[in-house]
């Protein structure tokens, strides 16, 4: 009988854990800012939208910040902008939206929605961080493809 490729799979490469960490807090960092920064706009100006349309702008806004910070850091590993920006989107759009959708939704079961606080944020990073790291990792051990 034929070991199926999941079993056979090796998660226990500690390099590649290191690297994907890397790789997954770039990611975490870019979606931060768009989201974050979104979030916390709606907060300060008090203007009135529903919590559900401040959740998606943060998680558009996450993306876009995202692949903005992803696309710079390839210019400056020497990558023509087109590369770049095509590598950016098509190597960690799946990890981007897994970590905006975890973020949000532990900012919402937690607060409600649209609210920072000094307490959630760093469980919404932890989140975040953990929800996409073992796709990063999959992905980078598979097809040794990898954003940064």
């Amino acid at each position: 009988m034929q070991k199926s490729s999941v079993s056979s799979f090796n998660w226990t490469c500690k390099h590649t854990w290191n690297r994907s960490a890397k790789n997954t807090a770039w990611c975490l960092l870019g979606c931060s800012i768009g989201d974050f920064g979104t979030i916390l706009f709606f907060q300060l100006t008090k203007i009135p939208f529903p919590v559900l349309g401040i959740m998606t702008l943060a998680i558009i806004n996450g993306l876009i910040t995202s692949i903005i910070l992803e696309t710079i850091i390839l210019i400056r590993q020497k990558l023509s902008f087109s590369r770049a920006f095509n590598t950016a989107i098509g190597m960690s759009f799946i990890s981007m939206i897994s970590m905006e959708i975890a973020m949000n939704v532990t900012d919402y079961s937690l607060t409600g929605g649209a609210i920072l606080t000094w307490w959630v944020v760093p469980i919404m990073l932890i989140v975040g961080f953990i929800t996409p790291w073992p796709y990063n990792y999959w992905r980078l051990k598979k097809y040794n493809i990898a954003c940064h």
